[in-house]
């Protein structure tokens, strides 16, 4: 299960329907708990990807940067997200073919004419010759004030 608190779920949402057309992308910063990944942070991406509109690619010094800054914290990157205008909120074939990462957690926003239409996270399936993404539940806290 992850959890995406109110806060971090809106400020996804809001990149995504901000960056509409394009696909937007962005990291997950949070820490693994027993139970649950737990989202503390989202941190948009600019989308790299030269067919932004189909495919996205997340800024490669931008996930270095950042990982050096959490490195020996309490946080990490758990995950990436990423749009689907005008699709699903499921993995796509470029999606599968292009995770390698088998600790993350994807987070996709499915858009219809700019609308959120769904929202769904996937992980990788470790068992299998090729990856494959599952479903996993998604777990929301109420906003808190800032």
């Amino acid at each position: 299960m992850i959890v995406l608190p109110a806060r971090e779920r809106e400020a996804l949402v809001a990149d995504c329907v901000a960056r509409y057309p394009e696909e937007a992308c962005g990291l997950l910063i949070g820490r693994r708990d027993p139970a649950a990944i737990v989202v503390t942070q989202v941190v948009p991406s600019p989308n790299r990807s030269p067919a932004p509109r189909t495919s996205f690619e997340i800024d490669t010094k931008l996930r270095l940067d950042v990982t050096r800054e959490l490195r020996g914290g309490p946080t990490a990157v758990v995950g990436l997200y990423h749009s689907h205008p005008e699709g699903d909120a499921t993995p796509s074939a470029t999606d599968r073919d292009r995770a390698w990462e088998p600790d993350l957690v994807w987070v996709i926003v499915a858009l219809d004419r700019g609308r959120v239409a769904a929202l769904a996270a996937h992980a990788l399936d470790p068992a299998g010759a090729s990856p494959a993404f599952r479903p996993i539940a998604i777990a929301a806290q109420p906003r808190t004030p800032a």
